[in-house]
């Protein structure tokens, strides 16, 4: 909670063996009642734990919870059936089915936005990438595409799995930027800064959005600075760069 990440999921799903899933949910309702303000992943909607999970969801501490696995707008709908209505959801789209689906699911109300689950799909698909993953290109694109066509918040990524390797998570997770995703899972506090710089507007991006905003004030319709073309979707972008910092 002191690492500086912008929210803090409590995951009870897949880094919690089976034997010890009411630890974990009795540990995690003590420390929300204690005064934290989490995100809650449950156990999926098929597992014997799902049904307690949902009852901690009523818990004071709750911003919302992350949903594993949802693989059609209908599931969805009957989760949010089960939680107050001001509990935000975040699904994970991380099965074949979800990716072919997730169109229909970004257009649920209620949702905060889509989180890309990448260790889990690649399972589901039999993918073997490497730190790289460009053979999940396709698949963020469609989670991307789908989250602006339903006005959503830009999606987040899904986590880089090795811990020692920094400037492979710094590619990564400037990649993921590149495709319009506005934040990353971390597994470790470690990673929380080099996510951070990543999806943060650099110096050099805020300098160049200052200067193309300036010089458009005394033009008229689309402009040239500095040898490119400044229209409107240009004047847009350096805007939001400016917003961002």
């Amino acid at each position: 909670m002191a690492s500086g990440a912008d929210c803090v999921i409590i995951d009870l799903e897949d880094s919690v063996d089976p034997e010890s899933k009411v630890i974990a949910r009795n540990a995690a309702r003590s420390f929300m009642e204690s005064g934290a303000r989490v995100l809650l992943r449950l156990n999926g909607a098929g597992t014997p734990w799902f049904i307690e999970d949902l009852a901690l969801c009523k818990s004071s501490g709750i911003l919302g919870v992350v949903v594993p696995k949802i693989e059609s707008a209908a599931e969805l709908g009957r989760l949010q059936q089960s939680l107050a209505p001001e509990t935000v959801v975040l699904p994970l789209v991380e099965t074949a089915k979800g990716v072919v689906n997730v169109g229909a699911i970004a257009e649920a109300l209620g949702l905060g936005r889509l989180v890309f689950g990448s260790v889990d799909l690649c399972l589901d698909l039999g993918i073997q990438t490497d730190d790289d993953e460009h053979e999940l290109a396709w698949y963020r694109t469609a989670v991307m595409l789908a989250s602006r066509a339903s006005r959503l918040p830009a999606p987040v990524d899904g986590v880089f799995l090795n811990l020692q390797d920094n400037p492979g998570l710094a590619r990564a997770s400037k990649a993921a930027r590149r495709m319009g995703f506005g934040g990353k899972l971390c597994l470790h506090p470690s990673q929380i800064e080099n996510v951070h710089i990543a999806f943060s507007a650099s110096s050099a991006e805020v300098d160049w959005a200052q200067q193309v905003l300036r010089a458009a004030q005394s033009a008229h319709g689309a402009f040239r600075f500095e040898g490119r073309m400044i229209d409107a979707p240009v004047l847009e972008r350096a805007r939001r760069l400016v917003s961002r910092d």
